[in-house]
């Protein structure tokens, strides 16, 4: 797939995510007006959020697509990254407004909900609607590994649980008479969003601070390279994500002997098969005379990787 193809596609799923956002803002609206729920009034602000977040999620594709340039040589990929902290601080804002609202509630003591009817098939509508938006996303993530839209995905996965909440505080309170039930749902819709805001600001963070791969996927990077006989001592490997664009670099060792030109055709021959079996990654690969030894005193300088891979189970 071509760059071209692949940020066509995050941006047909990031207006999809802003058109369901608005929909779904102005039924549940309607909704919490007609209810007077907590529970919807939370499901109502998560979906504001939504908005937010999806226009975030469309500028940051946007940003992150374009090509690297001179002032920016290594591309825009954190751009995504940018957009998720801002999503942070609003999710954190409105789910500490939505806690406060349900402890007024709950300390009044008093049954605020009514046609509850409305609010069940406002959720009802709400949750079909999310699915068909759940398979888009799903299918674009298929194809591109987006990170912001898998992170939008999974925000919108929550969506489901959402309202499944709400339709049950409503029944809770106006059917069974648990008049407590619409508040407490709304302190565990904001709980929810919470939670959903550490997970996103842990990714981001992870992109900002240029966090090493995970470690099976290390391992296999380096067992794709142990597969060039050329090689030796594939050490001091680094690894880091920015958007959808990842960057490795390390050190291996070639004979002294080579002359430069056949240094650079096997080097040439080895990134062109790594970027094929990873695709979206810039390699950088530094060669080493056999028996060189890198700064004894850093320590961040890595073994021989290519040993380690002795000892996978």
């Amino acid at each position: 797939m071509t760059a071209d193809d692949r940020a066509r596609l995050t941006r047909s799923a990031a207006f999809a995510s802003i058109a369901m956002a608005l929909f779904l803002g102005a039924i549940k609206g309607w909704a919490t007006w007609r209810t007077g729920s907590t529970a919807m009034l939370g499901s109502l602000a998560d979906t504001a959020l939504d908005l937010v977040a999806s226009l975030a999620t469309l500028w940051g594709v946007w940003f992150a697509a374009q090509p690297a340039d001179a002032e920016h040589r290594w591309g825009h990929g954190k751009g995504e990254a940018l957009a998720a902290i801002f999503q942070v601080m609003l999710i954190a804002i409105s789910a500490a407004a939505i806690a406060f609202r349900a402890t007024s509630t709950l300390i009044a003591a008093e049954q605020q909900t009514q046609a509850a009817d409305t609010g069940i098939a406002v959720s009802l509508i709400a949750i079909a609607a999310t699915f068909a938006l759940l398979a888009w996303q799903r299918h674009v993530i298929r194809r591109t590994g987006s990170l912001a839209i898998r992170t939008d995905n999974l925000h919108y996965e929550s969506d489901l649980y959402l309202n499944l909440s709400v339709i049950a505080a409503l029944v809770l309170d106006q059917y069974l008479g648990f008049s407590a039930a619409d508040p407490l749902f709304g302190l565990g819709i904001a709980a929810w969003l919470l939670l959903g805001a550490w997970r996103a600001a842990s990714d981001a963070i992870d992109q900002l601070l240029d966090r090493e791969w995970p470690e099976e996927r290390r391992l296999a990077f380096v067992a794709a390279a142990a597969e060039h006989p050329e090689l030796s001592n594939l050490h001091d490997l680094r690894t880091r994500t920015s958007g959808m664009h990842d960057f490795v670099q390390f050190h291996v060792d070639l004979p002294p002997s080579l002359t430069v030109g056949e240094a650079h055709d096997i080097i040439h021959r080895v990134e062109n098969d790594l970027r094929a079996r990873f695709p979206g990654i810039e390699v950088l690969i530094h060669i080493d005379p056999e028996g060189h030894v890198d700064e004894p005193d850093n320590p961040l300088v890595e073994e021989d990787q290519f040993a380690k891979l002795g000892d996978t189970p």
